[in-house]
């Protein structure tokens, strides 16, 4: 392509040119043949002043650009360099936006006819990418990026971005390519224009492909990696001395220094593996604990001839074991070893499914965006696991029907079972001496006795403080008003050309006479969906009714189904009603079994026609499960389980929800799972309370059972390190009206983050608290200066508002739920933590309410017994955020006084590090601060 690219930059007073934001800066990078040839950079008059978040982001102030010229008067320049040329932005709308409403109001008519977006590039071109941001983009990529959010330094970049990526579309397989440009067509700029001329290119010479590419019915993917075969032998022996484990780990990190700590887990696990015995392990911050598990493991499993499953909570976990450790360990460790990662068969791609969607006529812009993602994924992934994919939010319906859910016709018939990839995944688990999973997966193997895992004795379960709440998940159920109507749109009626209508032409094509009618089916499917109406219609009334008992000033309201509850008379034509749904779900059900059952007896039956039965097949799946479901919650309720409904009083039914958890999912690991198991080591930085495990295994059904428990505390000089604070001039939280208590934290706050200077996370323990105290602290004006992050107010997730509190200097960032656990933010980005609230959990929620009740049946108190061990260990938690390096160093401040002035204060106290606390009113504590920090 010889045409000119412009790339452009703008930093602006704010996000909308139409709501009088202006431009303050404009940079403009000139490209021809694939080469920088020249940039262009103004700063711009706006005639408005630069808001304090904009001067913070940026750097850029009004002394910087009294003086600049307005836009109209370099407008000429500027419309010169746009010319004929392509116009290139990291967002296109928002620049070009801008840059048409100024030129527009410069009397210049739109000179930009064609685009690309290196944002829309980069998420085709780079699907495995954790984030499309330029900063991060560029920290990735090794590229240097001076001053970031000015434009200059970001035009800069994102041509580099650009070069970078055109390069990446010239190593791509030609056929790779030729269906990337029958996609781009359909995306938002002019991408198709770039691959067309790529294409021409490599028409020209002839191309080899990569020896570790193939291409198989017109795809080019990554060939299986096969692991070489591993002669276990059986004369490897375990590092027992304390001199052999130094000289070990001493090749694994440069300038190690002895942690015994370390060592001691080593052995503790070694132990528990060889004498075949459970055991529960509290390793502090900083012991190095995946070490100190991999390394015993990888030792047994070799020498004995056994794979060991190794289960984690969170997919980052998972990564960090085998991206960094183990690739790490591999260098060290005297003698081979085959690891793998296995999760459920749903998380792995269906190339039949796939193959067949890049020929439907499907333009939506997600799907398309998907499909274009995926071409490029295959010749780059080794797994097929789609978790490794950055879908959209559109995206992830195209992901659900691409999924792999087994073969409903025969599997050898099927052209991509030699290059499958869950049955890939299989086999190297079935080879791997470790094995890693994740709880979800581990759980759901058990209950539902798939034996997809390899058959393993011996486990480890590491992040295991949140076992027992992915055990309730897992063995719990729901079913949501949008997900339930979704399932029946997705049928369709025969007019819809949906699921329904694309079966009845496959039926139509082999003359098969089902057993309900086309009109039939229909009027099913219309009187379901009218039902279910009904249904949620009949909930809602409860939900209003409970809250107007309630009087509970909250959006999102739950009610538990008791036991006096379903005696209610007006509770009856609830039960109707769900049997009725239940009976038109059960004909819809028998009515798609009958078709699919008929077409699988055909002879012969075409690939295409193949795909779409499977995808079918999965969608029955999962309406069976619905249909259990629906009975499990109305009709056969279990006493062993919590069921409640929930929904938000604004939006029903839309916003309705039914759900189901074990009261007590101990009982069932204890039988289902301990008992079938020679040794499970569980593992976690926070599993005690006034260091005792009983809290704990009680939870997972292990009070009772003789196993080894092992504290190592964290080898972290807590009382040089960090220092408690409790201001003793905020009101009691239990005697305080809420919104007085939120006014007297904010005032806190505000006067905490001055000598901070931000660098501060709080943590909440309801978002409605969060909501108001981040809105009254906007409002009041106190903390212009500071950049404020709140999740659930400010868009983002956990990690992009973990992120955006790392960027910015003076940044405070409120935290509910997932923030009190792992979010990693060492060195001095954070070195303020506040606890607003002791983390107890809601008395009144459902799963709390059931298990307090059964509690006290036990003649226990539910207090001790479960909600202070519970909000302790959350407690230890949060505290946790702030020390997560030796080099750290900082303040936490808990603004609840129950801390002290309750009797159970000390249980909170108790359970941390030995770190100086410090008690005093406000300017006391802020005077400690500035000179602590």
């Amino acid at each position: 392509m010889s045409r000119k690219f412009v790339v452009v930059d703008l930093e602006t007073t704010g996000n909308t040119y139409e709501k009088g934001d202006r431009i303050i800066q404009i940079s403009a990078v000139t490209i021809e043949n694939y080469q920088i040839v020249d940039q262009f950079t103004s700063f711009v008059n706006p005639g408005i002043s630069v808001p304090p978040f904009i001067e913070e982001l940026t750097g850029i102030h009004d002394d910087m650009i009294k003086d600049a010229p307005t836009f109209s008067e370099i407008a000429d320049e500027i419309y010169g360099l746009l010319a004929d040329s392509i116009f290139v932005a990291h967002n296109v709308p928002f620049d070009l936006g801008f840059l048409q409403g100024e030129l527009g109001a410069a009397g210049y008519r739109n000179c930009v006819t064609e685009s690309i977006d290196t944002v829309e590039l980069s998420k085709v071109l780079m699907p495995m990418s954790t984030s499309y941001k330029l900063s991060d983009m560029s920290e990735m990529l090794g590229f240097e990026h001076e001053n970031p959010h000015q434009a200059d330094s970001d035009a800069l970049v994102t041509s580099e971005l650009l070069l970078f990526l055109i390069e990446n579309i010239r190593q791509l397989p030609l056929i790779t390519i030729e269906k990337l440009t029958d996609l781009a067509h359909h995306l938002k700029s002019n991408i198709a224009l770039l691959l067309h001329s790529i294409i021409q290119e490599k028409r020209m010479k002839l191309e080899d492909l990569p020896e570790a590419l193939e291409v198989h019915r017109g795809i080019a993917l990554r060939k299986k990696f096969q692991p070489d075969t591993v002669d276990n032998n059986e004369s490897v022996e375990y590092p027992s001395s304390m001199e052999e484990k130094q000289k070990l780990l001493t090749s694994f990190v440069n300038g190690y220094e002895k942690r015994e700590g370390q060592m001691q887990m080593m052995d503790t696990v070694y132990k528990a593996f060889v004498g075949e015995k459970h055991a529960v392990i509290e390793a502090g911050t900083g012991i190095g604990k995946s070490l100190g598990y991999l390394i015993p493991a990888l030792y047994y499993a070799v020498k004995h001839h056994q794979s060991v499953i190794i289960s984690t909570y969170t997919v980052q976990m998972q990564d960090q074991l085998l991206y960094n450790e183990i690739r790490r360990l591999k260098d060290i460790i005297p003698f081979p070893f085959r690891v793998s990662v296995l999760k459920g068969r749903s998380n792995y791609l269906n190339m039949l499914k796939f193959e067949q969607s890049l020929t439907d006529r499907d333009h939506s812009y997600d799907n398309v965006l998907t499909k274009m993602q995926i071409l490029v994924w295959l010749i780059q992934t080794e797994t097929g696991d789609m978790d490794e994919v950055n879908f959209s939010s559109g995206g992830k319906h195209y992901k659900e029907r691409m999924k792999h859910d087994g073969w409903f016709l025969q599997k050898e018939k099927d052209p991509w079972i030699s290059r499958d990839f869950y049955m890939h995944a299989r086999h190297l688990a079935l080879q791997s001496e470790i094995v890693i999973t994740n709880h979800s997966m581990l759980l759901v193997d058990i209950e539902q006795e798939r034996n997809l895992l390899p058959d393993s004795q011996f486990i480890i379960i590491d992040e295991a403080h949140n076992f027992i709440k992915a055990a309730s998940k897992s063995l719990g159920k729901k079913i949501e008003f949008n997900a339930f109507k979704f399932l029946i749109n997705n049928i369709g009626t025969f007019d819809k050309n949906q699921l329904f209508a694309k079966i009845e032409q496959i039926i139509q094509h082999h003359n098969i006479v089902p057993k309900v009618s086309t009109s039939q089916f229909d009027n099913l499917i219309l009187r379901l969906d009218a039902e279910v109406d009904d249904f949620f219609m009949l909930l809602s009334k409860w939900i209003i009714k409970s809250e107007r008992k309630l009087s509970q000033n909250v959006a999102k309201h739950q009610v538990r189904f008791t036991e006096e509850m379903r005696q209610e008379r007006d509770w009856q034509s609830v039960l109707m009603c769900a049997e009725r749904t239940l009976d038109f779900h059960k004909q819809i059900r028998l009515g798609l079994e009958d078709r699919l059952e008929l077409i699988k007896e055909q002879k012969e039956i075409p690939i295409t026609e193949r795909a779409f039965v499977e995808e079918a097949n999965s969608f029955m799946l999962e309406w069976l499960t619905l249909g259990a479901k629906i009975k499990d919650f109305m009709l056969t309720p279990n006493i062993q389980e919590v069921v409640w409904m929930e929904g938000d009083t604004r939006t029903l039914p839309n916003s309705i929800g039914l759900y189901s958890e074990p009261e007590n999912p101990g009982g069932f690991l204890k039988e289902h799972f301990f008992s079938d198991k020679k040794s499970v080591v569980m593992t976690s930085a926070t599993l005690t309370v006034d260091h005792s495990f009983k809290y704990f295994l009680q939870e997972v059904g292990l009070n009772n059972y003789s196993l080894m428990q092992t504290i190592i505390p964290s080898p972290f000089a807590y009382d040089k390190m960090a220092k408690l604070m409790i201001p003793t001039d905020l009101p009691e939280v239990r005697h305080t009206k809420t919104e007085e208590y939120i006014e007297a934290i904010s005032g806190h706050l505000a006067a905490i983050a001055s000598v901070t200077d931000g660098r501060m996370l709080v943590l909440f323990t309801s978002y409605d608290m969060l909501r108001k105290t981040y809105n009254l602290m906007k409002d009041s004006g106190a903390l212009d200066e500071f950049i404020m992050l709140a999740q659930g107010v400010t868009s983002g997730s956990r990690t992009r508002l973990t992120k955006s509190f790392q960027q910015f200097n003076k940044a405070i960032l409120f935290g509910t739920s997932s923030f009190w656990e792992g979010v990693d933010i060492p060195g001095k980005d954070l070195t303020c933590l506040v606890i607003v609230r002791l983390p107890f959990s809601p008395p009144n929620e459902p799963i709390i309410a059931a298990r307090n009740e059964a509690i006290k049946k036990r003649g226990k108190n539910p207090f001790s017994e479960h909600s202070l061990p519970e909000a302790v260990i959350r407690f230890k938690q949060g505290f946790g955020r702030l020390i997560r390096t030796e080099t750290d160093r900082g303040v936490v401040i808990v603004m609840d006084r129950r801390i002290d002035t309750s009797s159970y204060g000390q249980a909170f106290l108790q359970s941390l590090p030995n770190v100086p606390i410090e008690r005093g009113p406000l300017k006391e504590i802020i005077s400690t601060i500035e000179k602590w920090l």
